[in-house]
């Protein structure tokens, strides 16, 4: 297979699919540049090569076609900044004839970023005509969009067919790809996975994946009191899946089955209200009353929690286990990522993934203690489910 590492990149044009998918303001300002940042390297390799790189995103849903709310114009300026003024050229497209020209024309070291993927429904679809238009652009094809790598679509997976000999991973997807492969195919155990979040119902496929490669399973945050429910414990108001019970009682029979030290807070803090300034007590968690709620774990719980994490050699952090937006119900969040930073500073491997937990960690300023933060959300999930991913496997040419 091709590497971005050893590509002669000299007298090139490299379309590198990003995930240029950022958030504007009104203003058409860019609030949050991280996934323009996280494909910098890529860029800069094939400019530093001799190349010229082709970038190419969607941005945005567009409905119907063309929408100036979501034109990658409004990136060029910023592309252009983070690339120390290298030249940007906005094409009016991502295809067609003066799209052609104006990328023939590109100089080494020049940039054309294309017009939005999503201005052609092709794009979702997975059109082979669209994408054959895509690939005559380029020398070759560079995925680093991990964040879609999960989407069979035109310029994420379908476009691989038309470069046999000149496709390659980006930087960004090759680091994805190698730290989940640390977790889920080749960890040093004990290996430890913490998945919170409100619902059992969209962690299932991952928890039943997990079952049969962890050796702890932390559950935590608002599915607890689905387990806790499930096992005849008196919840109150706290958010539970009455849909779900049989499910929880399948995971933990699993868990027992396959060996696994499943664990989940037997004590947590309750509020009566979902409310910052309600009031709140420690409380069994099957012990709830009605008209309160569990929204962070207890003390005795986050103490396990802890001892747990820093005596594992591998983590997997997917979702908070309290309400940790609310400074009072942060606790539990806060310990576990103090726990897998003091694993790691002790040779672990830790992975942070999912929106939740990357922002519970930036909120706590422990992203340097992290060994690796990942920046996907369906395709880490998918991923972690043991799903093949079109755009990893059409660059491994699976």
């Amino acid at each position: 297979m091709q590497t971005i590492h050893n590509y002669d990149f000299s007298g090139k044009k490299a379309l590198i699919r990003v995930d240029f998918n950022v958030p504007l303001n009104d203003k058409f300002e860019i609030t949050d540049d991280t996934r323009m940042q996280k494909a910098l390297p890529t860029i800069r390799k094939v400019i530093e090569g001799g190349g010229s790189p082709l970038v190419m995103s969607h941005l945005g849903r567009p409905k119907n076609g063309p929408e100036d709310k979501f034109s990658m114009r409004h990136l060029v300026d910023h592309l252009s900044k983070l690339l120390d003024g290298a030249t940007v050229k906005i094409a009016p497209d991502c295809i067609g004839d003066e799209v052609k020209k104006i990328a023939d024309e590109l100089k080494p070291g020049e940039v054309l970023l294309l017009e939005n993927l999503r201005f052609h429904n092709e794009e979702k679809g997975g059109d082979e005509e669209f994408a054959k238009k895509l690939s005559e652009l380029g020398d070759c094809w560079i995925n680093d969009a991990f964040g879609t790598a999960h989407r069979a679509h035109a310029s994420t997976a379908v476009i691989a067919k038309f470069f046999p000999n000149d496709k390659m991973f980006g930087y960004l997807i090759e680091s994805e790809v190698k730290s989940l492969d640390k977790v889920v195919k080749e960890p040093k155990r004990p290996l430890t996975a913490i998945m919170g979040g409100a619902k059992v119902s969209s962690k299932i496929t991952i928890i039943e994946n997990l079952l049969s490669k962890v050796d702890n399973l932390i559950l935590g945050g608002g599915m607890t009191y689905t387990f806790v429910k499930a096992n005849g414990g008196e919840v109150g108001d706290s958010i539970c899946e009455n849909d779900y019970l049989e499910t929880a009682k399948n995971i933990e029979k699993l868990a027992k089955e396959k060996g696994v030290n499943l664990i989940m807070a037997t004590d947590v803090l309750a509020a009566d209200a979902f409310d910052e300034n309600a009031n709140t007590k420690i409380m069994q968690a099957n012990e709830i009353p009605e008209g309160w709620q569990g929204l962070d774990a207890g003390p005795n719980s986050i103490a396990k929690f802890k001892e747990v994490i820093e005596n594992s050699a591998t983590i997997l952090w997917n979702g908070p286990v309290g309400v940790f937006e609310m400074d009072k119900f942060a606790d539990g969040s806060k310990a576990v990522g103090e726990a897998i930073v003091k694993a790691t500073e002790k040779g672990a491997f830790s992975l942070v993934g999912g929106g939740d937990s990357v922002a519970c960690v930036n909120k706590f300023n422990m992203a340097d203690g992290m060994s690796y933060i990942s920046t996907a959300g369906g395709a880490l999930l998918e991923y972690l489910e043991g799903r093949t991913l079109p755009g990893v496997a059409a660059v491994r040419g699976e």
